[in-house]
């Protein structure tokens, strides 16, 4: 059994180091080509035999790097074969539309730059016009959020003003209706202590005699004797509870009953 990590290399007998010489010769000139694995970035149509080629289908391609470049951003070129005819074909990057542009040995199934009536070269006066255009609109629309932000301010101080204009409307009417208020009050006080002092001179006239004593009720005679009566019996009661012994609380032995003679029984008279 081999050794999974190998210190020791083998060295044949006939080994002469002497005899290998160290060369440098140049570089290869060309593209840099280097072997790499990828998934088909389109779906698309082999011209040689016809077969279709899915989106994501892996291959082991070649890939290239170019000398274009676009504002310099690197292309690359990828060759890859065909499934069933082993036909050559080539596509490469395009950064420009963010996305991949078949060259030769296929079709593609779809196009996106197709639908909008093809990609148009756009030149610098055009630019500038349209960066122009972009600009204008954008402070036509600040002048307009300008315009709509002075208006709810002054509605806003429109409402506050009518909201003063109003509150002072109402303390002013508050204020003439509360003097008025406050006369006819003290008015009707006067009167009604007026009248209530009369009522009592009245009483005091009527519940005093002659010689200016007060006239006391039946009632409240009988109620005086009853008072006293009552007062009476309970200094009587007081006494009879000092005059009586103080409770007990000692256990008494509890005599039984005798139920000889109910049961039949006859009791033996003592001789003695």
């Amino acid at each position: 059994m081999s050794e999974r990590k190998v210190l020791q290399k083998y060295y044949p007998p006939d080994f002469d180091p002497a005899a290998i010489t160290r060369t440098r010769g140049p570089k290869p000139a060309g593209p840099k080509v280097q072997t790499v694995r990828l998934m088909a970035p389109f779906s698309m149509k082999c011209t040689s035999c016809g077969e279709y080629i899915y989106k994501g289908r892996k291959f082991n391609a070649r890939k290239e790097t170019t000398d274009e470049k676009y504002y310099s951003i690197a292309i690359f070129r990828f060759y890859i074969r065909c499934t069933r005819c082993s036909g050559e074909i080539t596509f490469k990057t395009d950064p420009k539309n963010m996305d991949y542009e078949c060259e030769k040995g296929a079709k593609r199934n779809f196009e996106p730059w197709r639908l909008g009536g093809g990609v148009k070269e756009e030149s610098e006066e055009e630019r500038l016009d349209r960066l122009e255009a972009e600009e204008a609109e954008k402070d036509a629309m600040g002048e307009l959020e300008g315009k709509m932000v002075d208006a709810k301010r002054e509605m806003q101080i429109a409402d506050a003003l009518d909201e003063i204009r109003t509150r002072n409307a109402r303390n002013e009417r508050v204020g003439k209706d509360g003097e008025i208020e406050m006369g006819a009050k003290d008015e009707r006080d006067e009167e009604r202590e007026r009248e209530e002092k009369e009522i009592e001179e009245a009483a005091r006239r009527a519940f005093t005699t002659e010689t200016g004593e007060k006239v006391r009720r039946i009632g409240e005679d009988l109620q005086g004797e009853v008072e006293a009566a009552m007062s009476a019996k309970l200094e009587e009661k007081d006494k009879d509870a000092e005059l009586m012994p103080p409770p007990s609380f000692k256990r008494g032995v509890k005599r039984k009953k005798d139920f000889s003679a109910a049961l039949g029984i006859k009791k033996k008279v003592a001789l003695v």
